[in-house]
């Protein structure tokens, strides 16, 4: 059990037998009554974002959580095939399950898979990942001095906005939690 004195940022809580994540949460003490605590909760499967309140010392659920490293494998239909590292057992994981993440797995790749009961649920990503430019308009010679951007397809089909000068086959730094451009690599 989690007190609401626990709570903070992505802290995941159990309510009604789903699993939610903590976005934001306040304290309030009103000057009347007891006091109590309102959150922005998402909840982990449909991705929906709720307010909830709780009376400051109650007690959620914690939820049977777990990370485990599995390896991307191959993308068959809309489904991502993971594989467990420790049993080589593949699983066939539905794309709105593994949702805007999905555009940075690369074949053959590990990655911490988030677990609850035993069902995949979400992937836990680095902060960047170097990707390579799959297709995008060539680069105009004097264009570098510019803020001006244009679209790129990467090796895994994500499209982001890339400054001018990138040419296809480049590597290129990407931010998993916004999908922008930081630097090419070398």
């Amino acid at each position: 059990m989690i007190s609401t004195k626990d709570f903070r940022n992505g802290l995941k809580i159990e309510i009604d037998g789903k699993p939610f994540e903590i976005i934001e949460f306040q304290h309030f003490k009103p000057g009347k009554g007891g006091a109590f605590v309102r959150t922005k909760l998402k909840n982990m499967f449909t991705g929906r974002v709720t307010d909830q309140t709780f009376r400051s010392g109650e007690k959620v659920v914690k939820p049977d959580m777990a990370t485990k490293e599995m390896q991307f494998l191959y993308k068959d239909g809309t489904d991502y095939v993971l594989m467990d590292l420790e049993s080589y057992e593949q699983m066939n994981v539905p794309a709105d399950v593994i949702g805007n993440t999905g555009g940075f797995l690369k074949e053959g790749e590990t990655n911490k898979a988030l677990l609850y009961n035993g069902e995949v649920i979400g992937m836990e990503l680095p902060a960047s990942v170097v990707l390579k430019i799959a297709q995008t308009d060539p680069g105009v010679q004097g264009d570098r001095v510019s803020n001006a951007t244009k679209p790129a397809t990467l090796e895994t089909g994500l499209v982001i906005n890339v400054p001018l000068f990138v040419n296809e086959n480049d590597k290129v730094k990407v931010d998993t939690r916004s999908s922008e451009y930081l630097g090419r690599e070398k």
